[in-house]
């Protein structure tokens, strides 16, 4: 079975390759056709870097903590009496 598919591949192959040769103008005259229906290329490319009259965007100065608000206490308490405020309060004895 191997044998036959081998053999078939190899007849196609020849054969194949055979058509590709004769038809070898033909591509290349549709290619050619073909490639004068492709639009024109644009620039895309940016200014050249180099050149000082090249116009590049302003660069502008945006703080990253702009928002930021402290959360601390405007005036601090003595810390004993911070320490006394969070302690546990003594259990009492029945």
């Amino acid at each position: 079975m191997l044998a036959l598919f081998g053999a078939k591949s190899a007849a196609a192959s020849a054969v194949g390759g055979r058509l590709f040769l004769l038809n070898w103008p033909l591509l290349a005259v549709v290619t050619l056709a073909l490639s004068g229906c492709m639009p024109a290329t644009t620039h895309v490319a940016r200014p050249d870097p180099a050149d000082p009259a090249a116009k590049v965007a302003r660069v502008g100065y945006r703080s990253t903590i702009a928002p930021y608000t402290t959360l601390r206490p405007a005036t601090p308490a003595p810390w004993r009496q911070r320490n006394d405020a969070v302690t546990p309060q003594p259990k009492q004895d029945r």
